[in-house]
């Protein structure tokens, strides 16, 4: 960890003296590679734990299927929790799983490819771990859709609940379902919610 942060124990949040440009936040995630970082519109920056074991199985169950699909479907490109955005608005966000289509992706230099790409997602999933907030996810999921994400997902497996988002509507919620299915960009994928509820 930075010695800026020695003894401080994530989640938190601090703001830097000057603002941090693309490239120092690079520098700083390299620098800080243990941790998940996202800036915030303000330049804020949160500094969160990695994920806990029962939480990365769930992710990667998500990965596996998301890509499974959009290999067969050859439409776009997956990135996992490892991969920030720079979103319109100013801030870097991580999702846990996230889907470009290819001509969007392929349109960016190969410059911005390999940094925090300026692009949002046209399709994510965040999964909520115990330590989440739930009032901070779903503000999240706003920014989200805000920024240009034309489908979000949010799961939450001690609850059970999907929470869907898409452009102009109030969120979808899913009780228990047992599985949820893609629309729009994303038809055709379906992701069977067995693995992520145990």
């Amino acid at each position: 960890m930075n010695s800026a942060l020695a003894g401080k124990r994530p989640p938190f949040r601090f703001r830097p003296e000057t603002p941090m440009s693309d490239e120092d936040l690079m520098h700083f995630c390299a620098a800080n590679d243990i941790a998940r970082v996202e800036r915030e519109v303000d330049g804020e920056i949160l500094v969160m734990s990695p994920a806990g074991n029962r939480t990365g199985r769930r992710n990667a169950a998500i990965i596996s299927a998301l890509d499974t699909w959009a290999q067969k479907d050859g439409r776009g490109y997956v990135f996992d929790s490892s991969t920030g955005f720079t979103l319109p608005d100013g801030s870097m966000r991580s999702p846990d799983a996230a889907w470009i289509e290819a001509f969007r992706w392929n349109a960016l230099s190969r410059a911005d490819q390999d940094r925090f790409s300026p692009i949002c997602p046209d399709f994510l999933i965040e999964l909520r771990s115990p330590s989440d907030e739930l009032a901070a996810l779903e503000w999240k999921m706003a920014r989200w859709i805000t920024n240009g994400a034309k489908l979000a997902w949010l799961i939450d497996p001690e609850r059970e609940v999907v929470g869907i988002y898409r452009p102009d509507i109030e969120p979808e919620i899913l009780h228990q379902p047992s599985l949820v299915q893609g629309a729009g960009i994303i038809d055709g994928f379906t992701l069977n919610l067995a693995r992520i509820w145990r």
